[in-house]
């Protein structure tokens, strides 16, 4: 059987080394594996970097990207029966990544996989209890929901070939995806053992654009969601609150409480432009899925 990796690039020469470098140690059970790089215009040595460890390289033009159509672009060119999707700054934690992340695939007991996203030690404090929060340490046996994301996640290639990713969304084409499969009846699962580190190394400016556009994307994915002015004050002084006893806990509140400020007001305020409408959203559900110590 063969396994495709396919990793989107843009200027990712900082970490794609380490990140082809683990796949090359992965662990192997009567498998063989391919790389698929779709690059959207990297000026540095990122496509050296791929040509080196030979990766297939296919391009797309940064007037058409498309979080969905790279992908879809990637996946086309992969040979592999299972897809796997990384971004070009997460880094494996161990060996058996691969071997974690495809297994309930390769078992028939789900169609698509996405594991787990852990902080390194210049990750922002918050993201890091977003990654908690989404990321717990236990697999759960059955999911309920569409929730998974492609910075570390498999796809099997006939559901890849049936739904294919939108390729309008500014974000979230994997809960596009699957929320079409799972309404078709397909399954997705957390495999908290198929860990990687993601790397963000983000200015505030670009966590605000980055929740931004994934706020615009959430509205057609899930229409009801209306997060008015209250809302977004409410988040912000609760996460913070949230972030801070975390802090205090862990001994590192003096260390990282401007941090936390700057990346609560900069994630909810994104969240906010970006989901200006009418619709109307029950406080249950949006308090789960916006509320930082809520479980998903």
């Amino acid at each position: 059987m063969l396994v495709s990796i396919v990793i989107r690039t843009l200027n990712e020469e900082r970490f794609l080394g380490d990140l082809l470098k683990q796949i090359t140690k992965q662990r192997k059970d009567n498998f063989s594996v391919e790389v698929v790089v779709v690059d959207s215009g990297s000026e540095d040595d990122t496509i050296n970097i791929a040509k080196s460890f030979n990766t297939k390289i296919t391009h797309i033009q940064k007037n058409d990207f498309t979080f969905g159509r790279s992908l879809n672009i990637g996946s086309s060119v992969a040979q592999g029966e299972i897809l796997i999707y990384v971004s070009g700054h997460c880094i494996p934690r161990d060996e058996n990544w691969i071997i974690n992340l495809i297994s309930p695939i390769r078992e028939g007991i789900a169609g698509y996989t996405y594991g787990g996203q852990l902080g390194v030690e210049q990750t922002k404090f918050s993201e890091k209890q977003i990654f908690r929060k989404y990321y717990p340490e236990k697999s759960e046996e059955s999911q309920k929901g569409y929730f998974c994301n492609n910075a570390n996640s498999a796809l099997k290639k006939e559901v890849w070939s049936n739904f294919k990713f939108d390729e309008n969304l500014t974000g979230l084409e994997d809960m596009e995806l699957a929320k079409r499969f799972t309404e078709e009846g397909g399954k997705i699962l957390y495999v908290s053992e198929a860990s990687v580190f993601h790397i963000h190394n983000e200015s505030y400016t670009q966590i605000r654009r980055r929740f931004e556009r994934e706020a615009i994307a959430l509205k057609f994915i899930m229409p009801e969601i209306n997060v008015t002015l209250s809302d977004m004050v409410r988040y912000i002084i609760s996460s913070i609150i949230y972030d801070i006893k975390t802090a205090v806990i862990e001994k590192i509140i003096f260390k990282e409480v401007i941090s936390i400020f700057k990346y609560r007001i900069s994630q909810y305020y994104g969240t906010y432009v970006g989901n200006r409408s009418l619709r109307e959203l029950s406080r249950e559900k949006k308090e789960k899925f916006f509320y930082p110590s809520n479980k998903i």
